[in-house]
């Protein structure tokens, strides 16, 4: 997961996924989601970000999950 804050545009970024989106999905308020033709969601972007919430608490942060979740057996 990466997030990411463009001052300039005022837009903050969340990336979920290195996967390339197929489409965004327009949500309320300049939120848009990234989504896959499966439904999946790979991102979020945040337009007028600093309207939203504190910037100064928005810091450049990339997390990588080593490794994958396993399903517990039902």
């Amino acid at each position: 997961m990466k997030i990411s804050y463009d001052k300039e545009a005022d837009t903050a970024y969340i990336q979920l996924s290195d996967i390339e989106p197929d489409f965004a999905e327009e949500g309320p308020d300049g939120i848009s989601f990234d989504m896959t033709e499966d439904g999946k969601l790979m991102g979020i972007e945040i337009l007028h970000a600093s309207e939203k919430f504190p910037i100064g608490t928005l810091h450049k942060y990339e997390w990588e999950e080593e490794d994958e979740l396993e399903e517990e057996p039902a």
